[in-house]
């Protein structure tokens, strides 16, 4: 049994759609979807329809454009929103942030490995130290032309702000975590990085207000990760930091990677 991991797999994309649908069965491992599968309920709920069969469990955390409330299509927000994703999953057996973390069937230096799926948002605090804070890191980002459709899409309700649900999603998330970690190895999996130093934006370097919280910089030490996986990036890549692997597990956009490859060249073994 493997641990797999795939992230931002935007099936809004047909090109994506396609490659998911002709990813060879893996019937032995388990596969965790890190956030941004689709800007519908409806897509997320094909993804899971086809993906499901070929994999042995299926673990989902939400990404940015997951929580998305559409106009046209969507009239849940916010909590509600997330809400709807979760049972979503629920009803096809798909494990959550909101369910009890899983132990896997193997072991880590004698200990149990357990898969903690988080939901933490961003609050801004990964631009730099003179410009963090909502409206100074907007403003900083629109100066080079980045305006994030998260401003307009993602709504905190009933929270006053992202930056508020993002600090109640942290604060009820350590605890947890303290808890899981007195007897386990752990894996962290969370849509957006938990570091700022393993951000890695390319053109776009002026996205970072919107790719984390500093609050989780020292998570992977103080509740002994033994390896964390992120996405939302579109740029893959390995980290170590202290010893812990960041995995970086993104598909992306059509652009962003090689269709002649298929989807399962892009799957990322993490145990």
């Amino acid at each position: 049994m493997k641990l797999l991991a795939l992230s931002d797999v935007h099936v809004e994309h047909q090109v994506n759609r396609e490659a998911l649908a002709a990813m060879a069965p893996r019937p032995d491992d388990w596969l965790v979807l890190a956030g941004d599968v689709s800007d519908s309920v409806a897509g997320l709920a094909w993804t899971l329809d086809t993906l499901a069969p070929k994999f042995a469990r299926l673990l989902w955390v939400p990404g940015n454009h997951d929580l998305w409330s559409i106009p046209r299509d969507e009239a849940a927000r916010g909590e509600a929103r997330y809400a709807e994703l979760v049972e979503t999953c629920r009803a096809r057996g798909v494990l959550t942030p909101e369910d009890p973390y899983v132990t896997l069937p193997k072991l880590h230096a004698g200990r149990p490995v357990r898969v903690a799926l988080l939901f933490l948002l961003y609050d801004y605090s990964f631009a730099p130290d003179e410009h963090t804070g909502r409206e100074r890191s907007v403003a900083w980002a629109l100066d080079s032309g980045i305006a994030a459709a998260d401003e307009k899409l993602l709504h905190p309700d009933p929270h006053a702000s992202r930056e508020a649900w993002c600090a109640a999603r942290v604060a009820t998330t350590a605890p947890r975590l303290a808890e899981a970690a007195e007897d386990a190895a752990l894996v962290l999996v969370n849509h957006w990085p938990l570091r700022r130093d393993v951000v890695r934006l390319g053109k776009v370097p002026r996205y970072s207000p919107w790719c984390g919280t500093r609050a989780t910089e020292d998570w992977h030490v103080r509740y002994g990760a033994i390896a964390c996986v992120h996405g939302h990036l579109h740029v893959r890549a390995t980290d170590l930091r202290d010893g812990v692997r960041f995995e970086e597990v993104s598909l992306g956009y059509p652009a962003h990677w090689d269709h002649a490859r298929g989807a399962g060249h892009y799957v990322r073994e993490v145990l």
